[in-house]
């Protein structure tokens, strides 16, 4: 009889509001938790930590930042989320992002390592007001390679999409499976990388950032590739290992946004 009661699974969430230059709303439960560290910046750090230790089958996370009018942010997480590996089901994240008129926000979290076996379903959901500035940069790592780990089966299905003034402006679906992994192939079924960033920039005027971009795409190792149009910039980077990928994505974080690196990344 007790072999067949269900497995706890851990249920957490983490929204915060900001509001002319303090805090308008804060809600947290569960194994989600969400900080303000003091920091030397003139824009506050908001950063998120989810204290189950990772996520497995069955368990949910929900972390959401709203911005006021005018307000400047950085959000991260305290370390990297780790997806486990899934019996019966699959693990399931969402970020939900709002930026009034003049706000601005960079969603920095730090990498995501699959597991072999991990099953994981994510959504990152942003909306802008019409003059609202966006950089995001998340990153998923295939197992740890210090750690002499192969991935050869897991589920990830990551969808992002930005809406402006209520309009969809980006969809950027991303999809892992067992069947991705085995077929050989080149940066669209990532040619053997353990690691694939992707960094989006939704701003008035972003597409003029293009050329300083693809400049900036000279780590050894690291393959990427920019486009953009009318206020969006879409890069994806792949990488045998997190470490040079990384470094990557600092300098280009930098480029676009100096300063904007939070403390969490230097530790």
């Amino acid at each position: 009889m007790f072999d067949e009661i269900p497995l706890q699974r851990s249920d957490g969430t983490a929204h915060i509001a900001l509001q002319g230059g303090r805090i308008a709303a804060l809600r947290q439960s569960g194994s989600a938790k969400v900080m303000l560290p003091r920091t030397h910046s003139a824009a506050p750090e908001i950063v998120f930590l989810n204290t189950s230790g990772g996520l497995t089958a069955g368990d949910r996370l929900d972390y959401g930042v709203q911005l006021g009018a005018g307000m400047r942010a950085g959000a991260t997480t305290q370390t990297a989320e780790r997806a486990y590996r899934a019996e019966g089901g699959r693990a399931r994240a969402r970020v939900t992002l709002e930026l009034g008129p003049g706000a601005s926000l960079t969603w920095l979290p730090q990498e995501t390592i699959l597991f072999d076996g991990s099953a994981l379903s994510r959504q990152t959901c942003v909306s802008l007001a019409a003059d609202a500035w966006y950089l995001g940069v998340e990153t998923v790592v295939l197992g740890r390679a210090a750690m002499g780990e192969t991935v050869t089966r897991l589920m990830l299905d990551d969808i992002r999409t930005i809406h402006r003034g209520g309009r969809l402006l980006l969809a950027d679906p991303f999809r892992l499976t067992d069947g991705s992994l085995s077929r050989a192939g080149g940066g669209a079924l990532l040619g053997g990388a353990r690691a694939v960033a992707t960094l989006i920039l939704a701003a008035p005027g972003a597409q003029d950032a293009l050329a300083s971009v693809r400049a900036e795409l000279d780590e050894p190792g690291v393959t990427g590739a920019a486009s953009a149009l009318d206020g969006r910039l879409v890069l994806r980077c792949l990488a045998p290992d997190a470490w040079p990928l990384r470094r990557q994505m600092l300098r280009l974080i930098e480029r676009l946004s100096p300063g904007a690196t939070p403390r969490c990344w230097q530790i």
